[in-house]
């Protein structure tokens, strides 16, 4: 019997409802609609909708990859953020909803420098799957970034986004090991850099510790390895009245902000996410 949109949405969601698994609603749901080619409101206006045996075999196997700990955007291969659609690889972090209030607590600061001078350049430290710089450049015409990773299958993804965003122009992947590779000066520097202390890397929640690179959560026995190597560096390659911009963990505000203090800048903003924790920190020079 063939099955419909309808029934498989009810057995995926059944079925991860009863393994506890969180979301279940909402995993089923994007699990059908991209395995399907469905939508929500065709979920609702034609729920027996006949689907055909090779599209309903494919959301069976997501399913039991779901119930096994693989995280539903890992399976699809391809996360939303900010607008865009990123697909994902195993060299490349998940783009997460906190990382979006770091794009939004740095937006007005882009505008304006783009406003002003015709351009904005952007070094994205870390780039990954290019989450953070290609959502700025959405936002902004006016600005460029180089996108640096020392992974080149992360590098590889990220071009592929900038390339399928239609901002492929205005994006450059660099393999630097931080500024190593890079030239001349930004107006913004922009990281979500491992963070993680080494040692906490054992307790995350196995969708994070058995998908994401360690790499890219791996900030040392203090979480700080990441943040020293960019203060070091910053002031030689930032713009006169140019900002930093981290996403940091949320008990990391002292500390980071010290490191930077140490460098020569000074906080100029601190920004909560969701959760009500400090999630992104803006940076200036210091006054002389």
């Amino acid at each position: 019997m063939a099955e419909t949109l309808g029934g498989l949405i009810r057995q995926a969601r059944q079925a991860l409802a009863s393994a506890r698994v969180a979301d279940a609603a909402l995993d089923s749901r994007l699990i059908v609609e991209a395995l399907t080619g469905t939508t929500r409101a065709e979920a609702i206006a034609d729920p027996d909708r006949q689907i055909a045996a090779a599209k309903a075999n494919a959301v069976a196997d997501a399913v039991r990859r779901r119930l096994a700990g693989e995280p539903v955007h890992r399976i699809l291969g391809f996360r939303a953020f900010h607008g865009l659609t990123l697909a994902l690889s195993p060299d490349t972090l998940e783009p997460r909803p906190d990382t979006e209030t770091l794009v939004d607590a740095v937006l007005p600061f882009v505008r304006a420098t783009a406003g002003r001078l015709g351009r904005c350049r952007i070094l994205d430290l870390g780039t990954g799957s290019g989450a953070i710089a290609l959502a700025l450049l959405k936002e902004v015409p006016g600005a460029a970034a180089e996108g640096v990773d020392i992974s080149p299958g992360a590098l590889a993804t990220a071009a592929a986004n900038a390339a399928a965003a239609g901002l492929g122009g205005r994006f450059r992947p660099l393999h630097s090991h931080w500024y190593s590779a890079t030239e001349g000066r930004y107006h913004l520097i922009v990281a979500n850099p491992p963070y993680i202390r080494s040692e906490e890397l054992a307790s995350l929640q196995p969708e994070v510790r058995l998908h994401d690179p360690v790499q890219a959560l791996d900030g040392g026995h203090d979480g700080l390895d990441a943040f020293r190597e960019i203060a070091s560096g910053a002031d030689a390659h930032l713009e006169p009245g140019g900002k930093i911009a981290l996403e940091i963990g949320h008990d990391q505000k002292m500390d980071v902000s010290a490191l930077f203090e140490r460098a020569g800048f000074s906080l100029a903003e601190a920004v909560q996410d969701l959760s009500g924790h400090t999630r992104a920190l803006l940076f200036s020079r210091r006054a002389a």
